[in-house]
């Protein structure tokens, strides 16, 4: 099942960082959370691995609607965005909310899962 969307970029791995960051605010996005999974790797197990980072992507204003309509959805959020290194190429994917809240049989969710996958891949697709 495809539950991402993603996109390869020339930038390097900080810049990508940054600019989907900045990309996302434009959307109505806040970065919650930001996990340097290489570090974080390297710290609490002592492995290596290639630059990857885990962005909590939050909207309010969608997040209160998804609040409303489904009490238990905070499971599912915020939005994760990630930027990673394979083999030299930069990418850049974000969750796909339809994907997401497709196992919550709420229409209402259903409605504006929608509108924010739209912000998420709009927001990829200016990198």
């Amino acid at each position: 099942m495809n539950y991402g969307y993603t996109k390869d970029t020339n930038l390097l791995f900080h810049e990508a960082i940054s600019k989907i960051k900045e990309i996302l605010a434009s959307e109505g996005f806040g970065v919650l959370t930001e996990i340097d999974v290489k570090a974080t790797m390297k710290a609490k197990i002592g492995a290596e691995y290639e630059n990857y980072t885990i962005l909590g992507a939050c909207n309010p204003n969608f997040a209160h609607k998804a609040l409303q309509a489904e009490k238990e959805i905070g499971l599912l959020l915020p939005c994760n965005v990630i930027v990673y290194e394979d083999n030299g190429t930069v990418f850049v994917s974000s969750i796909l909310p339809t994907v997401a809240m497709a196992m919550i049989k709420n229409t209402d969710l259903s409605l504006f899962a929608k509108e924010v996958e739209n912000h998420l891949k709009r927001a990829i697709d200016a990198l």
